[in-house]
């Protein structure tokens, strides 16, 4: 018999029968690597027609050892308000439409992000480098300007090509222990609690939906293996998403004044839904006034207690039938309804095209827009492809995040088959309960009551599938 060399572990997850499970992309092929080393040679001298703003103090704020930084962020105060600038990595300043680099990135839509490692959009020459914003130089970036006023609503929204210089690499962490600290944060980010909190109020006061359900996540656990932890939020998280949610916001409001863009939408909250939702928090004993709104009614929830997650769980069905709609001219205008109801507004993807397709062109619209300009035809002619590529990926992103987490699930659990553990039950039918600790999220058997704490059994741990499943009674 044949020697294939030794086996995995039982104990480890398997994360490269999840790569081959999905076909995803071992490497790039050799002409698209030609032509990214060469864009990467010449990115950070093309200065041709780029505003200088190498002196707006900005920062990047990204997960601990990030080298993909698609985003810098400064706020500074103004005259009755606030000036936020955000910069965004100038993907289409590298990448030349239908060339190899261009063909290859369409195919694959998205990063795909495996505990053990990623699988990029663009080569990490480009991602990782030349295009990233990283603090060791001027760098070519599209460079947001929004000016709020004292109540955080948008007064006026710009966008250009910019040369811009990070002041700082920061990760959230490092942040939030600062502001936990009483530490003063860096200019560029000094203002960011006060206007994150100013939009993130705007945004629950327009419905924006936010579930906040915990958010699993594999990490190493220090003894060469794999374990799921619940992905900690810290304020920061939510002020710095506030400004991207912004700019997505802003790029929306561009598209459709001009008819023209990409949005990513979904449906408000079906009515049906809601009441479904209210006879929940009734039969769970959490009241809810009539006249206050899901999205009110979930931002006023605790975290972690039984009955909250099993309503922030049943919540989930508020937000339903995510898409993207593309629109140019007459012949093709806008959705009648154009919102995103987890916003509460209009929003286009364009603040992470390091690791998005769709974001390069939905800021070359924005460019366009800004400067009285139509749309380049190779991106207008993109428009007709791109919803179903980003649905292809997004779908194949969440199915890799998910099978990463139960394979991981199942080993933990492998060996304790008939074990009984104390779950919240978030839905009874049919039956899920939640494990805060480690934090799993599994299918149950038997009677269930949503919101109760009850005692369930291992039934079914199998790391080959990722199946895990509890058992009551």
């Amino acid at each position: 018999m044949p020697d294939d060399g030794p086996s995995r572990p039982a104990t480890v997850p398997d994360f490269d029968a999840v790569r081959a499970e999905f076909a995803l992309p071992a490497e790039f092929p050799a002409d698209v690597l030609a032509e990214a080393a060469r864009a990467a040679a010449v990115a950070t001298a093309r200065t041709g027609g780029r505003r200088d703003a190498t002196d707006v103090d900005l920062v990047t704020i990204d997960p601990p050892g990030s080298k993909d930084l698609d985003q810098a962020v400064g706020i500074r105060a103004r005259r009755g308000g606030y000036r936020v600038h955000y910069a965004i990595a100038d993907l289409a300043a590298v990448v030349v439409p239908g060339g190899p680099l261009d063909v290859e990135v369409r195919r694959r839509g998205q990063t795909m992000y495996l505990p053990d490692g990623s699988v990029p959009l663009h080569p990490p020459v480009l991602s990782e480098g030349a295009a990233s914003l990283l603090p060791d130089g001027p760098r070519p970036a599209v460079l947001w300007t929004i000016d709020l006023d004292d109540a955080g609503e948008t007064v006026d929204i710009s966008v250009e090509r910019a040369l811009v210089r990070s002041r700082g690499r920061l990760d959230y962490g490092g942040v939030q222990a600062d502001l936990d600290a009483g530490r003063p944060l860096p200019d560029a980010i000094a203002l960011l609690p006060a206007v994150g909190r100013l939009r993130r109020e705007l945004a629950v006061a327009r419905g924006a939906v936010e579930l906040e359900l915990p958010e699993q996540e594999v990490v190493p656990d220090g003894a060469g293996g794999w374990t799921v932890r619940a992905r900690q939020r810290v304020d920061l998280d939510g002020w710095n998403a506030e400004i991207s949610l912004l700019t997505g916001t802003s790029a929306a409001t561009l598209m459709l004044g001009a008819g023209v863009g990409v949005l990513r939408t979904l449906p408000a909250p079906d009515p049906d839904a809601v009441a479904r939702l209210r006879a929940l928090a009734a039969a769970l004993g959490v009241g809810w006034p009539a006249d206050v709104t899901p999205a009110r009614f979930l931002a006023g929830l605790p975290l972690d207690t039984p009955r909250a997650l099993a309503l922030r769980r049943a919540a989930t069905s508020l937000l339903r039938g995510a898409g993207y709609a593309v629109f140019d001219g007459p012949a093709a205008p806008p959705p009648v309804d154009p919102g995103h109801g987890g916003i509460g507004a209009p929003y286009a993807h364009v603040t992470a095209p390091l690791r998005r397709l769709v974001d390069r062109f939905g800021t070359e619209i924005c460019l366009a827009v800004a400067a009285g300009e139509d749309p380049a035809d190779w991106v207008r002619e993109a428009l007709r492809t791109l919803p179903s590529l980003m649905a292809a990926s997004d779908t194949v992103a969440g199915k890799v995040d998910r099978a990463c987490v139960d394979r991981t699930e199942a080993v933990l659990f492998a060996d304790r088959i008939g074990q009984e553990v104390e779950v919240i039950v978030l839905r009874d039918e049919p039956g899920e309960v939640y494990l805060p600790q480690p934090p799993v999220l599994a299918r149950c058997r038997g009677p269930l009551t949503a919101g109760d704490r009850v005692l369930a059994r291992v039934a079914v741990a199998d790391p080959a599938t990722g199946t895990v499943e509890f058992a009551v009674g």
